[in-house]
C-alpha cells in the first residue's frame, strides 16, 4: 500500500507529472513524486543544463524582489509561485519593511499545501490555490482583495510561469489584466524560456513537457517583448536572465554562456 507523505494533499493526482514539482526536483527539493522525477530526468537528458537554468531563474527572482523592495514596493503578488524553497519572496521583502505583504498564487495543490504549512506562522504572507490564467477570479478573490491594496503600488511576479500559458489562452491578455488592476508605480517581473538560441534542444524539451498537466511554450525575444506592452522596462531591459543586474558574488557554472540558459528576464514599471 502506498504511503502518502505528510505534505501530500488528499486531492493530488500523483500519476500526472507536474511542472511545479519537476521544478522543485531541478532545485534539489523533496516535494515531488516518482512520476515527476522520471519526466524531469528525461528533460535533463535532452537539456542537461536545466538544473542550472532553474537556479539562475531563482536567483533572478531574488534580485528582482530586492530591486522592488529598494524601489519602495511592499506588496507582492507572486503568480505561479511554485513549491516554497529557500529565499522566498516574503522573506526577502521583510528585510526592507516588516509591513510587507506577499500573496502567493499557484494552481498546484502540493505547492499550496506546502505553502500553507510554511506560512502558518508568517503574518506577512498568504497563499491561494488558483489558476493565474483566470485573472478575474484572482483579482476579485476575497483572500486577495482582503490582503493586498490595489490602490497602492504592487509588485507582480510572473517568474517562469508564462511559458506554461499556451497561445490559445492569450498570455498578452492575461498580463494586461493584471497590469490594468495595478496602480501607477507598480512593477512586473517576468522571466521566460526561449528557443532563440537552441531551437532543437528547447523543442525537444517542449515535446517532453506535453506529458505534464501544463505543456510549455518557448517564445522569442520579440514575442516576450509584446507581453510587456504597457510597461516601461527598467535598465537593462529585456535581457538574458544572467545579465539582469547580476550579483558579482553569485558563481556562474555555465561561464556566461547565455545559449545554455536560453531564458530572458525583465522588470517593467507602470508609469
Amino acid at each position: 500500500m502506498r504511503r502518502s507523505p505528510a505534505w501530500e494533499p488528499d486531492d493530488v493526482d500523483f500519476e500526472a507529472p507536474s511542472v511545479a514539482r519537476m521544478y522543485d526536483y531541478y532545485l534539489g527539493g523533496s516535494h515531488n513524486f516518482a512520476v515527476d522525477r522520471a519526466l524531469a530526468d528525461q528533460s535533463i537528458k535532452a537539456w542537461p543544463d536545466l538544473p542550472h537554468l532553474a537556479r539562475a531563474n531563482r536567483f533572478f527572482l531574488h534580485r528582482a524582489v530586492k530591486f522592488l523592495g529598494e524601489a519602495g514596493i511592499d506588496q507582492f503578488l507572486d503568480l505561479g509561485s511554485g513549491i516554497p524553497v529557500g529565499g522566498n519572496v516574503h522573506e526577502i521583502a521583510r528585510t526592507f519593511t516588516q509591513a510587507s505583504r506577499t500573496m502567493y498564487v499557484d494552481v498546484d495543490p502540493v505547492a499550496v499545501a506546502h505553502g500553507k504549512a510554511l506560512l502558518n506562522d508568517a503574518p506577512d504572507a498568504r497563499i491561494l490555490q488558483a489558476d493565474l490564467r483566470d485573472p478575474a477570479n484572482i483579482l476579485t478573490h476575497p483572500v486577495v482583495t482582503g490582503y493586498l491594496d490595489f490602490s497602492r503600488p504592487v509588485g507582480v511576479l510572473m517568474v517562469s510561469v508564462l511559458p506554461w500559458v499556451p497561445d490559445s489562452d492569450d498570455p498578452a491578455r492575461i498580463v494586461a489584466a493584471y497590469r490594468e488592476a495595478c496602480a501607477p508605480g507598480s512593477y512586473v517581473a517576468i522571466s521566460h524560456g526561449t528557443g532563440d538560441y537552441r531551437p532543437d534542444t528547447t523543442g525537444g524539451v517542449q515535446r517532453i513537457y506535453k506529458q505534464t498537466t501544463t505543456p510549455g511554450t518557448f517564445r522569442s525575444k520579440a514575442q516576450i517583448t509584446e507581453l510587456l506592452a504597457g510597461y516601461e522596462l527598467v535598465s537593462p531591459g529585456l535581457v538574458d536572465v544572467i545579465h539582469w543586474r547580476p550579483d558579482p558574488d553569485t558563481p556562474d557554472p555555465l561561464d556566461g554562456d547565455v545559449t545554455r540558459y536560453s531564458m530572458y528576464a525583465a522588470v517593467g514599471a507602470l508609469i
